[in-house]
């Protein structure tokens, strides 16, 4: 959606929202018309901006023939190999049977093996093989690259600021108590 997109869908949102300048349906709203308008304007950025860079990656990684949901797994196992199957679906906030899926696909992509807990048979952990370094190494680089493309025009100041305001509406958002365990294969 191109930024006028954003202006007039957040406009008429902002109208839906608000028919009458503050009442709608009986509600009044806290906000001024023009605060409103501009915090609707900002969740159509957010979620513009998360749907583009996720579109974007998956074009980077295509080449790659790596999926994000499997990058993202690949990810995290790099900084923390060797965890239970249970844990990695807690803490990539995904569902366990959608995290399954997707440790069987990079199982049988030679990518990551699952081995029995030395203290609990029951519980299965998940570890990189060797065939997987060179590829992780390689989605970095370009990782790297696409994330100085995409935020090199930021000043240090900037994206720090960017990721303390993000930070704290992540926390918002979990303090209000929305769930954050999607499928690893959703758009959004």
């Amino acid at each position: 959606m191109r930024t006028r997109d954003v202006q007039a869908a957040a406009d008429g949102e902002a109208a839906a929202i608000n028919p009458a300048g503050g009442a709608a349906a009986g509600l009044v709203s806290p906000l001024s018309e023009e605060a409103s308008r501009q915090w609707i304007k900002l969740g159509f950025l957010i979620h513009d901006v998360s749907r583009l860079r996720r579109s974007a990656y998956d074009q980077l990684m295509k080449p790659l023939k790596i999926t994000r949901a499997r990058w993202w797994v690949l990810a995290h196992l790099s900084r923390h190999d060797g965890m239970m199957q249970s844990q990695l679906a807690d803490v990539l906030e995904v569902g366990k049977a959608s995290l399954g899926t997707v440790v069987d696909q990079l199982e049988n992509s030679g990518w990551v093996e699952r081995h029995p807990d030395p203290f609990d048979k029951r519980v299965k952990r998940v570890y990189l093989t060797r065939a997987a370094q060179p590829l992780i190494k390689r989605m970095t680089i370009e990782e790297d690259h696409f994330n100085q493309r995409a935020l090199g025009s930021l000043s240090d100041d900037d994206r720090e600021n960017l990721v303390r305001v993000l930070g704290q509406i992540k926390d918002a958002l979990s303090q209000m108590g929305v769930s954050a365990t999607p499928s690893l294969d959703d758009d959004d």
